[in-house]
């Protein structure tokens, strides 16, 4: 997938705002929006999926995580002998 956007020069060129802050916002918006899915996200955003769910849990983004999936999670992890 290719995604390209018109940023004002004066907010591209912006100093405090490097290449990483672009790609993590840009994952979080993508996120936000269900285009991706929560692994997804934390590779376009080049973090690790433990500090991108820190991240979008520290400003109230829904992790679209419904109870069919906390199911197959506890079905997985028995499956694993860790429950």
């Amino acid at each position: 997938m290719r995604i390209n956007l018109n940023i004002p020069d004066e907010v591209a060129q912006c100093p405090t705002f490097s290449r990483s802050d672009w790609l993590r916002e840009m994952a979080i918006s993508l996120f936000e929006q269900e285009r991706v899915t929560l692994g997804i996200a934390s590779q376009i955003a080049g973090i690790h999926l433990m500090e991108f769910q820190r991240i979008i849990g520290s400003r109230g983004v829904c992790a679209h995580y419904d109870a069919e999936e906390f199911v197959n999670d506890i079905e997985n992890l028995r499956s694993r002998g860790w429950l």
